[in-house]
């Protein structure tokens, strides 16, 4: 007997960004399935020494990577991949890039730089992404205008606020994703597209 997701066609996302940006918990907050997860405790601090979250968030960081599903309609679902936010990680970036519909580069402005590597990554592989604004609770807000500014985006990159602890925030995310990834292939292979 056929499994019952044996008919899908998974499209690749990678969920990726800096350490403590919240990439699990985008994860977990959107998947359908129990999300694997390759964790273990931080031995790294933040900013403010609590964690790479701050603020008693994050004392754990990703080891490999995590796995979610969500299924968009018959036939069609996002596998997702979250990257460790470690420069020790970044081999692993171009494995799970391959292939990829797609990315979402989480970030929390307080550490705005540490997405750097990210972005330029997926730039360099051509992997269309948005940057989705982790809105950390006492955190400084920045619109998407000013953080598209400060990591100097091409132009037509969108930028999301999200609450990566919110399941409905998490499939905006995904949601406005996959739009602009079907846009800039389509663009791709058929020229632009108004």
């Amino acid at each position: 007997m056929a499994s019952a997701h044996s008919d899908l066609l998974p499209l690749k996302i990678l969920v990726t960004g800096g350490l403590g940006a919240g990439k699990t918990t985008l994860v977990g907050a959107v998947s359908e399935i129990r999300p694997l997860r390759t964790e273990q405790p931080s031995t790294g601090a933040g900013p403010d020494g609590e964690g790479p979250g701050g603020a008693g968030e994050g004392r754990t960081t990703t080891l490999v990577m995590d796995f979610g599903r969500v299924t968009l309609r018959s036939g069609l679902s996002l596998h997702l991949f979250g990257t460790p936010g470690q420069d020790r990680g970044a081999f692993l970036w171009e494995e799970l890039s391959r292939g990829a519909l797609g990315a979402v580069v989480l970030t929390d402005t307080r550490r705005l730089q540490d997405c750097f590597p990210a972005v330029d990554h997926l730039e360099r592989r051509g992997v269309p992404f948005v940057v989705a604004v982790n809105c950390f609770p006492g955190a400084r807000s920045h619109g998407a205008d000013d953080v598209a500014a400060a990591l100097d985006l091409d132009r037509g990159t969108p930028v999301v606020l999200c609450d990566a602890r919110d399941r409905d925030s998490g499939k905006e995310v995904l949601v406005r994703l996959v739009e602009h990834a079907a846009r800039v292939h389509a663009a791709r292979f058929l020229g632009p597209v108004p």
